[in-house]
């Protein structure tokens, strides 16, 4: 049974699809335990609540140093017993610590096709700029295991969209969304199949 703890920041609109697909039944023998939030606002820990699940606020703001932080976070995810954590428009950089607790259990999902386009700056509309300017005629999204390095991690899914001859940053975000709510649930039925193995070579 994969017990999935979700981190994310803004809306939560990749939550949302992967709720949708859990809903379902697209993605088998899971579920999702807790979702954790470092803003306070953000719409996904209202979408977490409307479905019944434990939503919380945890901020480094909260704690004297990080270390506590790291270790209230550990406390979380161990409590809930979380054995897969999903990233989900998470905008803070996960403590080694934390990446070393969770070893190849660490899912994010990118929007573009890793190794292109990824790296410290590369989010959001920073990276459908970057793709437009490079002239590129296919984009995409990827899902990846985290590791230390940003967006560095094993490939584990991805979709392509192919560019118009009028794309926007704006317009590619749009497209790019599109197939990250399929995306995303996909990688998640073939995680909890069997079909895609988190373990590195």
């Amino acid at each position: 049974m994969l017990r999935i703890g979700v981190l994310g920041s803004g809306r939560g609109s990749n939550f949302a699809a992967i709720m949708r697909a859990l809903s379902d039944g697209v993605i088998p023998n899971a579920q999702v335990c807790v979702v954790v939030s470092n803003n306070s606002s953000a719409g996904i820990l209202e979408l977490a609540r409307s479905h019944g699940l434990p939503a919380v606020h945890l901020s480094h703001k909260q704690f004297a140093d990080e270390d506590q932080f790291v270790q209230a976070l550990l406390a979380l995810l161990t409590t809930h017993r979380v054995n897969l954590v999903v990233l989900a428009g998470y905008m803070k950089r996960l403590h080694p610590a934390v990446i070393d607790a969770f070893r190849n259990r660490i899912v994010n999902i990118h929007p573009a096709l890793l190794p292109k386009f990824g790296g410290p700056g590369m989010y959001g509309h920073h990276v459908h700029e970057a793709v437009i300017a490079s002239g590129e005629r296919i984009s995409g999204a990827t899902v990846h295991l985290v590791d230390e390095e940003y967006d560095h991690g094993k490939i584990l899914l991805q979709q392509t969209i192919t560019l118009s001859g009028e794309e926007t940053p704006a317009s590619l975000a749009e497209k790019v969304l599109r197939i990250e709510h399929q995306l995303y649930p996909e990688a998640l039925r073939q995680i909890a199949e069997g079909h895609i193995s988190l373990d590195t070579p």
